[in-house]
């Protein structure tokens, strides 16, 4: 079963003004797949294949004689030297919508778009499933805990059981695992071949990793970080390896896709604010995996239950951005040197809303208690809040904060 993706508007829309589109994203999210249902006349090639990618490499004018514009090319990043070549075509034609090129390694992708494709590409970041993509929702609007967003999402969204929000976050968002109906062998299953497959065709292509148990101890480290503010000398000491060295392999965790560093919202009118990020892992199903929470009642009654559910709505928040084009969304935390933390700030100009997330079925008003320090903000105006939590329904939990069951984001 296919899930029409929210980010297919992005597509036809960056593809009426930029002459190239580059769709980034972990490796089987659905990027190719997307493309090929979204414009099925359009010539399809994938860099994967040796023959294909050799001939790329040899004569890249040649190829596109082949593979004639507007032609899909997917994991471009395997071939550096066509990006010269397309910048050379599009100066010259000048059509818009020629190249979709895709990639799920994106350190190296965006390197080669920033040296030859700038200002002719539109970036489009892609992550696995939404929730409002399962739910086949048409409500494509960006994420704000506003009364607005509240009453619109509602009106479209099918109600999530608990069961059901907890058995989403265990099996995680890649689409093959919602195709059709599996069981934990088919998970487990999965994860490991998507885990070995990352290693194999994407990790050591840029980091060339000779020592591949002390980067398998690195990753499992970083997931036991998700929802936590990042120790980079914690994770080292694990791997056995140094904060150098570590640095080095989150940078490529990050631009693979499989993680996301939240920076701490700051400004200048107070320096008593944390400076290191908070890590979120972008699929749940693979920290599940890398954790060994095998089953959904071994997550909810494990360790890191309430980590992991703060990534599943960290990374519903991100979906929404990202799926309505925009690709440095405006989301922080916050945290003082007295310990107050949000977990979720979103800025919107002048105005800072605030969002905590929490695993209880039952919230109460002490909860959001953090919310007054923006109170204080020069320059700044707090704007409405929300509890995001495993509560059934919608309720206000004070004059400018709303309880807002997960489903909802």
């Amino acid at each position: 079963m296919y899930y029409p993706r929210h980010a297919e508007d992005v597509v036809q829309r960056l593809a009426k003004r930029k002459p190239v589109l580059v769709l980034t994203g972990a490796r089987q999210v659905g990027k190719s797949t997307m493309l090929r249902t979204l414009l099925p006349a359009v010539t399809y090639v994938t860099m994967n294949r040796p023959l294909i990618r050799q001939s790329a490499i040899e004569n890249p004018s040649l190829f596109f004689d082949l593979y004639k514009p507007p032609v899909v090319v997917d994991e471009i990043q395997k071939v550096p030297e066509l990006f010269e070549y397309i910048k050379d075509v599009v100066d010259e034609r000048g059509d818009k919508g020629q190249f979709y090129c895709t990639g799920s390694q994106n350190f190296t992708l965006m390197s080669n778009v920033s040296d030859s494709l700038a200002g002719r590409a539109g970036i489009i970041r892609l992550l696995g499933l939404s929730l409002r993509e399962i739910a086949q929702s048409t409500y494509r609007i960006p994420f704000l805990p506003t009364i607005g967003h509240h009453e619109a999402v509602s009106t479209s969204m099918v109600p999530f059981e608990y069961d059901d929000i907890v058995r989403l976050i265990h099996t995680g968002f890649f689409p093959e695992l919602h195709q059709s109906e599996g069981d934990l062998d088919d998970w487990q299953d999965f994860y490991s071949s998507y885990f070995q497959t990352y290693i194999e065709k994407d990790v050591k292509d840029v980091l060339r990793i000779q020592d591949e148990s002390a980067f398998i101890k690195f990753v499992r480290a970083t997931a036991a970080c998700t929802g936590k503010i990042l120790n980079l000398s914690s994770i080292a000491e694990v791997c056995a390896k140094d904060v150098k060295t570590v640095q080095a392999w989150l940078s490529v965790l990050e631009s693979s896709g499989l993680v996301y560093l939240l920076q701490p919202y700051h400004n200048n009118f107070n320096k008593r604010l944390a400076k290191k990020p908070k890590l979120h892992f972008l699929d749940t199903g693979l920290a599940c995996w890398l954790l060994g929470w095998n089953t959904p009642d071994q997550l909810v009654h494990g360790a890191m239950w309430g980590h992991i559910f703060e990534s599943f709505v960290f990374g519903e928040v991100l979906k929404s951005y990202y799926n309505d084009g925009i690709v440095v969304p405006p989301l922080y935390y916050y945290r003082d040197r007295e310990r107050t933390e949000i977990d979720l700030v979103i800025e919107q100009g002048d105005t800072l809303y605030p969002v905590e997330i929490k695993t209880t079925s039952d919230p109460t008003l002490s909860m959001v208690g953090s919310f007054r320090c923006f109170d204080d903000i020069g320059g700044k105006k707090r704007g409405e809040g929300a509890l995001i939590c495993l509560a059934k329904e919608r309720l206000p939990l004070s004059s400018d904060v709303w309880i807002l069951p997960a489903q909802m984001v």
